[in-house]
């Protein structure tokens, strides 16, 4: 499994996505909740969801589809929509979706903020004209959505208290 995650954060770098520009995301996700969290547990709970064998097939399937449709190895009209990006195409945000709430239903909820407001990372995934990129945006938005799950989580106890 190793070998998986080793790939899978490979292809992610690959296409511009380093775990240090996800982390300052899930940190400002539960900062607010957590007043003591640190960037490195927020880099700890990214490297956490990528030992997850969902998350890294996932990202690689998305990653794939993705590197196809630049390459045109997708027939039409499938091609024109990946490539366009149409906005009624949901199979990304569902796929995405599907692996943003490994770790319970705030990760869907952390998933619609960060699909919607697309900030950092996400923002200039979904901005790019060099790459296609439409299944990968919401793929971070995963890996970011689940992060700041697995934190909320595991600090459970201290977010009662703030609340």
């Amino acid at each position: 499994m190793r070998v998986i995650k080793e790939h899978t954060i490979k292809k992610l770098q690959q296409r511009g996505v380093f775990i240090e520009d996800m982390a300052p995301l899930v940190m400002q996700l539960q900062r607010p909740y957590i007043p003591g969290l640190t960037l490195q547990e927020c880099l700890e709970s990214i490297l956490a969801v990528l030992n997850k064998r969902d998350f890294q097939h996932t990202i690689l399937t998305g990653i794939a589809i993705d590197e196809l449709a630049e390459k045109n190895l997708i027939e039409e009209p499938l091609l024109s929509v990946l490539k366009n990006d149409d906005g009624l195409y949901g199979v990304d945000e569902i796929l995405a979706l599907g692996a943003g709430t490994l770790y319970g239903t705030i990760g869907s909820t952390n998933f619609g903020f960060l699909d919607k407001t697309k900030p950092g990372i996400i923002g200039k995934l979904d901005t790019s004209h060099e790459r296609i990129n439409i299944f990968l945006d919401d793929l971070v938005c995963a890996i970011i959505a689940a992060a700041a799950s697995r934190v909320a989580h595991k600090n459970q106890n201290l977010r009662s208290k703030i609340e």
